[in-house]
């Protein structure tokens, strides 16, 4: 395994993040402690979950993914070794302040995510999406006080535009309190024009760690689809509406080609493309089983030439 610092933080973490969104949702807790074994016997550190998930498949659920990670650390009694990332905004009630990132719900949420991961401290603490509700100096302080208070060490946030993300590290500068060192955008070869337009230089120019979700697709550059195939079931219906385009499919089949060139996955060079990408720090990929993540492992092995990097280049290209 390779590491790399996050941003200007001296945190290093795993060049790939496990993403845990499907605990508990297309994986079991048993499926989800194989996989999370096999991903540290490779020497991986970062795990990427969320409060949120998977509230939205079932209300009764809701903090699964974490309640999972917290029984497998300690049953593994591995929490030093582990960089545990979470997040707080989305709604985990029905109550007006169930949500956001105001004072009130960022200190009920760390609590409760602290409880449900049997921890007490999250490494990084991340704004799961942008409050437009509640001033970001509040936002701010709120992670402040939590980070010296030591139950948090460092502060992110997610699917922040580039304003928004720019008023943070103003506000932060200005009131003098943590700041925002990573983003987690969503990027992949297939959805770059949103990362790239603006968010990919304000990250370099301020030394944002950048750990992408859906660095996959959703799988569709894992390679498991092909033009015209019928599927079932909900996700793979919604994956294949969202990139059903020309320039997908053209984008993939440059992927699989330059995968069989070298020897590896579809799914490994897509990643190897990200970690190609000066700026970005650790993508996140999901896995329901250990042969899933061993398709994602060999992306860390992967140099791909000046040429594979030019090709997905112009494939992948927007406007």
């Amino acid at each position: 395994m390779k590491y790399r610092r996050l941003g200007r933080t001296g945190l290093k973490v795993s060049a790939l993040c496990l993403g845990t969104m499907q605990w508990g949702y297309t994986a079991s807790k048993e499926a989800a402690f194989t996989v999370m074994d096999a991903f540290v016997e490779r020497g991986g550190n970062f795990f990427d979950t969320a409060d949120f998930y998977v509230r939205w498949i079932d209300q009764e659920r809701s903090g699964i993914s974490e309640t999972i990670i917290g029984q497998w650390i300690q049953t593994r009694g591995n929490r030093q070794d582990v960089i545990l990332a979470t997040k707080v905004y989305q709604p985990m009630g029905e109550a007006p302040n169930a949500r956001g990132l105001s004072r009130k719900h960022i200190l009920e949420g760390v609590e409760a995510s602290l409880r449900r991961l049997q921890t007490d401290y999250i490494d990084l603490y991340q704004a799961h999406a942008f409050d437009a509700e509640t001033p970001i100096d509040e936002t701010l302080k709120a992670f402040d006080d939590l980070q010296r208070a030591g139950k948090v060490r460092y502060i992110g946030a997610a699917n922040y535009p580039a304003w928004r993300l720019m008023e943070s590290l103003w506000s932060a500068d200005v009131r003098n309190t943590v700041r925002y060192d990573s983003l987690q955008p969503h990027y992949n070869l297939v959805h770059r024009g949103e990362f790239e337009r603006d968010l990919k230089t304000i990250c370099k120019q301020y030394q944002i760690g950048v750990i992408p979700y859906s660095s996959l697709a959703g799988g569709f550059l894992s390679g498991k689809y092909r033009r015209g195939q019928q599927v079932d079931g909900q996700r793979a219906s919604s994956v294949l509406k969202r990139y059903d385009q020309e320039q997908a499919w053209k984008t993939i089949e440059t992927v699989q080609r330059i995968a069989d060139e070298i020897g590896s996955t579809a799914s490994a060079v897509s990643l190897a493309w990200l970690l190609a990408q000066p700026v970005i720090t650790s993508p996140i990929t999901g896995a329901n089983s250990v042969e899933q993540l061993r398709q994602s492992l060999p992306a860390l092995e992967i140099n791909l030439a000046p040429s594979h990097l030019a090709e997905l280049e112009a494939v992948s290209a927007w406007e």
